[in-house]
């Protein structure tokens, strides 16, 4: 037995915190969506194409944006149908993702969605649009699928977000200028 072993002999026991369990009888999607919402996310369900396009109207106009920007030209598709113009200055970001993560209900993102930028450089407001078939468990799955289907050049700045309430204040001193926090809207379309 060391020095220290003899002063620190006594193990310090966290504090006793009822521990809280979600039911396991749900599926992945389901677990995701509720976790998501829990954590403050916006969540809507489209089937078709012109339900994105719906829902992204009904947003853009119960907030009051005006503009939108986005840097993923697919989305163009979707952008030119509202008449809207890519606003570096707006209010709203609208991007795709790589993943949504089960696990702990995140959205991953690269430089695919985000270029060079990191995330807290981003407006506070998101509008992400994904698909049912990019639902996975953990992120190192997530991140073993970026790498697989871009073997010739890995995108970089990979990064998550994890909460989606961004005024709400985390007492871990560990997170500070680590919050990558977004008012996240989430349109997932139905792709199996």
């Amino acid at each position: 037995m060391g020095f220290f072993d003899s002063i620190f002999r006594k193990k310090i026991k966290p504090k006793d915190q009822p521990k809280v369990e979600k039911p396991t009888d749900l599926n992945p999607d389901e677990r995701f969506v509720q976790g998501f919402i829990e954590k403050g996310g916006k969540f809507l369900y489209c089937e078709t194409e012109q339900e994105v396009l719906g829902f992204l109207s009904n947003i853009l106009e119960e907030n009051a944006w005006e503009s939108m920007s986005w840097l993923d030209q697919d989305l163009n598709r979707f952008t030119s149908t509202l008449g809207l113009e890519n606003n570096e200055g707006a209010q709203v970001f609208f991007t795709g993702c790589e993943h949504l993560i089960v696990e702990d209900s995140s959205l991953l993102f690269s430089s695919n969605q985000l270029k060079e930028i990191k995330l807290t450089h981003y407006p506070e407001n998101f509008i992400v649009l994904a698909t049912t078939s990019q639902l996975l468990f953990t992120k190192d799955e997530g991140l073993t699928s970026i790498k697989y289907r871009f073997k010739k050049e890995i995108p970089t700045n990979i990064s998550a977000i994890k909460d989606y309430m961004p005024h709400k204040k985390d007492p871990n001193f560990l997170n500070y200028g680590n919050m990558n926090s977004k008012n996240l809207y989430l349109l997932l379309l139905e792709d199996l």
